[in-house]
């Protein structure tokens, strides 16, 4: 095993200004040979500080196998392999896993087939048919090689294999990727060609109007059994996979708090981490939710006699005001769509909207309400308020001046 310790030398150097003064400057720097190619490496910095971060960082990377010389230039796997451990830190598993998927359309190579044939090479790494094609990405080509021609090549030919979903994404991938490698490495990123993501225009999500969420959170009161299940999301602006993965301790009747910190997956297992680090967020109850949170705690269904999930399977049904017996479990979103969310708005004669749409509604109507940008996407748990601005609307205050916001576009006081 080799050996790695670089050192910290601190040096004065003299400089003359242009205006002839003499000032002595302190630099400090890191001293090391490259674990690649074994040449000499003196990086300098301003403080002790930043050479000692620079340092510590330098040694897990050599540690841990992802160091990369910041004098060589890095491929594109290389890139793609980097970006893929930061965003490791950052998200939850099976979002990793979609971004392996996708690098893999980055990366290469491609079989030249139909989807099962690729679903099965990737499995097994044995080619359909010894005829089939290796089709060549850009993987091995050099991060300062790549131009403008080369991603309008490679997103064509995914754009004919995969589909134009797919090549769309991985070009979006691909800029994040580049974004990272410039910061990191230095490397300058190529002039994205134009016009390649260019699609049918998306047709814009449904909501409901204000006056039919009221109706609707009005009946929710009245549905001991199921209005708190349908209601959640308009009044909390939750995921799904975080409304379903809410357990009884994660709400706090003392702060009028809910914190979200885990998600459901759609085996029904739950993943202690939300979609993204700023997923994890609490939301301050509202009268109205917190009112029925307390009512669905006298019936909600019993884990083995205690409560756990606050949003689990039904139990057997028994005469009110007695919970149901069983269940207690895990509530599959499918389930939760059919039983729960779907007969509610056949019910109440109002067009069908996703459980995403009421979320777009919580958040919509809150910025509609002049609550500040700032707030409106820490509540909802998006890490850059771009993000709220670009698909939402536009919009200043705390918490409980948002939820009583709310209140006041759905007339729920009183």
């Amino acid at each position: 095993m080799i050996h790695f310790n670089p050192t910290i030398t601190k040096r004065t150097r003299k400089r003359q200004l242009s205006s002839g003064e003499l000032v002595r400057q302190q630099r400090y720097f890191v001293n090391y040979r490259c674990p690649d190619t074994g040449t000499r490496k003196l990086p300098s910095f301003t403080t002790k500080r930043l050479a000692e971060s620079f340092r510590a960082d330098l040694m897990a990377q050599v540690s841990d196998g992802s160091f990369i010389d910041p004098g060589r230039i890095p491929t594109i796997s290389e890139a793609v392999d980097h970006w893929l451990e930061q965003r490791s830190l950052e998200v939850k598993p099976s979002t990793l896993r979609s971004y392996r998927r996708i690098a893999k359309l980055i990366t290469g190579p491609l079989l030249e087939g139909t989807p099962q044939e690729r679903c099965d090479y990737d499995l097994t790494g044995i080619k359909p048919h010894m005829t089939s094609r290796l089709l060549k990405l850009l993987g091995d080509m050099s991060t300062n090689e790549l131009t403008t021609a080369n991603i309008r090549k490679w997103h064509n030919l995914l754009a004919h294999q995969v589909g134009r979903y797919s090549a769309n994404r991985s070009l979006s991938t691909l800029k994040s990727v580049l974004a990272l490698c410039e910061e990191d490495f230095g490397v300058r990123s190529p002039v994205m060609p134009t016009n390649l993501a260019k699609r049918k225009t998306k047709l814009k999500k449904q909501l409901l109007p204000a006056e039919l969420v009221a109706k609707l959170l009005q009946h929710a009161r009245t549905d001991h059994e199921r209005g708190i299940y349908y209601a959640f999301p308009f009044l909390a602006g939750t995921r799904v996979s975080e409304q379903l993965g809410l357990l009884w301790g994660d709400i706090n009747f003392e702060e009028n708090l809910i914190r979200i910190r885990r998600i459901q997956e759609r085996d029904g297992s739950l993943t202690e981490r939300t979609k993204t680090e700023a997923g994890t967020r609490d939301i301050p109850m509202m009268p109205l939710l917190r009112e029925m949170l307390l009512s669905w705690r006298l019936l909600c269904p019993r884990k083995d006699g205690e409560l756990v999930r606050v949003f689990p399977g039904p139990g057997r049904l028994q005469a009110w005001p007695l919970p149901r017996k069983g269940g207690g479990g895990p509530l599959l979103y499918s389930n939760f769509r059919k039983r729960y969310w779907e007969p509610v708005f056949e019910r109440l004669g109002f067009a069908y909207v996703t459980t995403h749409s009421a979320r777009h509604s919580f958040i919509s109507t809150m910025q509609a309400q002049g609550i500040e940008v700032g707030l409106v996407a820490q509540l909802a748990g998006h890490a850059n308020p771009n993000v709220t601005l670009g698909h939402y609307t536009q919009a200043v205050r705390g918490g409980e001046v948002a939820m009583a916001a709310l209140e006041r576009a759905y007339e729920l006081e009183g």
